[in-house]
């Protein structure tokens, strides 16, 4: 097969990983949502299973069947998704030699996935802890990530320089994209999405009473259920008033990024990624006002996560136009030296 023809259906089987990944985040937040986090308290089965059996069972145990259907969905899902990163990083391994081939991202998302198998043991294990829930779905959304950019074709061409000075400004809007993901996390772990039930205001005040102290504890000791939550009220509303501020500062950040890319961008590739990128922020911003709104009804919540998916993929899109392939025997326009 020709180098470029299998390098095309290397990016299509990527493309069908992103998209599985993207699923994969979804159904998660659909379990915990359902509160179905230990659905199937061992793992990787269900109850010595691989399939959850709806005949009768000790009723000391707690198995409720649709919960556990739930938990199982989820983890058939991301066992496929395992298996089309394994044979990516097989297929890398093979064709190694071919300079196009993409091998150090393709093994960076093995490791994160097997780190992801661990981490979603722990989730179980450990009663939905949750920092190891966070981390969980940091690891779903990488995942998501690093297949979206391997799906993606990389340009050719030398980067303006004007061009490259937007690529500090993307770094930042990573970083700031990323707190607020794990704020996200942390709010949804610690079933803090109920805690300011009002909009714009939180508990009826523009500053509520919060405890701080207690909110961002991020280890507390083995053989806690976190089903449901721990913390008390002050508690939560710390971690669901520091989301929506971290949503007003991350999203400023991320519109201001993609307006300042769409407008000053001289390829069409980057000038479409910006544009995407503010799309993704607006949307994302009103699915979280409405679910707020509507009282966290299932179907919202849902989309909620679906919309950080749709970020990360807006995000990565606009990295991997700002950082094309150099063109061969071609200097890079801003590093060419006008003092000449």
């Amino acid at each position: 097969m020709h180098p470029q023809r299998r390098l095309f259906w290397f990016r299509r089987l990527a493309s069908a990983g992103a998209l599985l990944a993207a699923a994969v985040v979804v159904l998660g937040a659909w379990v915990r949502l359902t509160d179905a986090g230990l659905g199937c308290p061992d793992w990787p089965g269900c109850y010595g299973h691989i399939y959850p059996h709806a005949g009768p069972v000790d009723p000391q145990s707690g198995f409720q069947f649709g919960k556990a259907l739930h938990e199982m969905i989820h983890r058939y899902f991301a066992t496929t998704l395992g298996i089309i990163i394994t044979s990516l990083l097989v297929w890398a391994l093979r064709f190694r030699k071919d300079p196009d081939q993409p091998l150090g991202a393709v093994a960076l998302l093995f490791v994160v996935v097997c780190l992801q198998g661990a981490l979603g043991a722990l989730t179980v294990t450990l009663l939905l802890k949750p920092l190891i829930v966070t981390a969980h779905l940091l690891g779903g959304l990488t995942t998501l990530g690093l297949l979206w950019w391997l799906s993606l074709h990389p340009e050719r061409r030398q980067l303006p320089e004007r061009e490259a000075r937007l690529r500090k400004y993307a770094v930042v809007g990573l970083v700031a994209l990323i707190v607020q993901i794990a704020l996200g996390g942390w709010t949804s772990s610690n079933y803090a999405a109920v805690a300011c039930p009002d909009f714009p205001t939180c508990q009826l005040s523009w500053w509520p009473r919060m405890d701080y102290r207690d909110a961002f504890v991020l280890w507390r000791g083995l053989d806690i259920d976190y089903e449901g939550g721990v913390l008390a009220n002050p508690a939560r509303v710390a971690i669901h008033f520091t989301h929506r501020l971290g949503a007003l500062v991350a999203g400023s950040v991320l519109i201001s990024l993609g307006v300042l890319v769409a407008t000053s961008a001289g390829s069409r590739r980057l000038t479409v990624a910006g544009g995407l990128l503010v799309l993704a922020v607006l949307l994302q911003i009103s699915l979280g006002v409405a679910t707020v709104h509507w009282g966290v009804p299932l179907p919202l919540a849902t989309l909620h996560n679906a919309g950080a998916a749709f970020l990360v993929i807006s995000m990565v899109w606009l990295l991997r136009a700002l950082w094309p392939v150099a063109a061969i025997g071609m200097i890079p326009l801003h590093r060419v030296d006008h003092s000449r």
